[in-house]
Formats: structure tokens, C-alpha cells, sequence
């Protein structure tokens, strides 16, 4: 039996959280993000660019993440998104937050807490 994909619900709920956490490490295209995205997660989560780009415009808007056009020879030219301070900071209150979920689901689900 294979494994099912996650709930849609769950990804667009923890879409956020991914793509800030990875540009808290360095500055990334949105192709490179949905790829990190896919392998890191053995390929449970994949996010198509009709989906990404659209989230990259909201978080550049809310001024989470700023974006800069770069051209390199011969190559095409692509948008890098950097986390912006304000950014690092609703990271770090989400990263909280999740982990607080994330704590409070596992309680629910042992069994000697029913």
C-alpha cells in the first residue's frame, strides 16, 4: 500500500512556514524553493509554480520577503526572494507556533491521554 499525500489543507497551512524557512537560509528562486521543497520531503509535498509564485507576490507584499531580479549569462533571468527582517521575525512566531500544534496534536493522539 503506498503512503497517501499529505492533506491539502495541511499544506496550504504550513505553505508559509516552508518557503520563510527556507529563505531564512539564503536567498532562492522559486523554482530552487518548490525543488528543496519536493526533495527535502521525499516528495510528500510539491508545490507547482501556479501555486508558488502567486504566495511568493503575498509574502513580497506583506514585506516578509523581498524579491530582486538577477541575470547571469546565459542563463534566464530569475527573481531571488530574501527574507526580510520583519520576515525573520513572523518566522520565528510561526516556527513557536507550530511546534506548540504540533505538541498539542501528539497529546491528543497517545493513547493513555484518551
Amino acid at each position: 500500500m503506498e503512503p497517501e499525500q499529505p492533506d491539502r489543507e495541511w499544506k496550504k497551512g504550513s505553505a508559509e512556514l516552508l518557503i520563510l524557512s527556507l529563505l531564512e537560509q539564503q536567498p532562492r528562486h522559486g523554482y530552487d524553493i518548490s525543488k528543496l521543497i519536493e526533495a527535502r520531503s521525499g516528495g510528500a509535498l510539491t508545490f507547482h509554480v501556479t501555486t508558488l509564485y502567486p504566495l511568493l507576490y503575498r509574502l513580497e507584499g506583506r514585506g516578509l520577503v523581498v524579491g530582486r531580479w538577477v541575470e547571469k549569462a546565459n542563463q534566464r533571468r530569475r527573481r531571488y526572494y530574501n527574507l526580510t527582517p520583519l520576515g525573520r521575525k513572523i518566522l520565528a512566531q510561526q516556527r513557536q507556533s507550530w511546534r506548540e500544534f504540533v505538541a498539542a496534536i501528539s497529546q491528543v493522539m497517545e493513547p493513555g491521554n484518551a
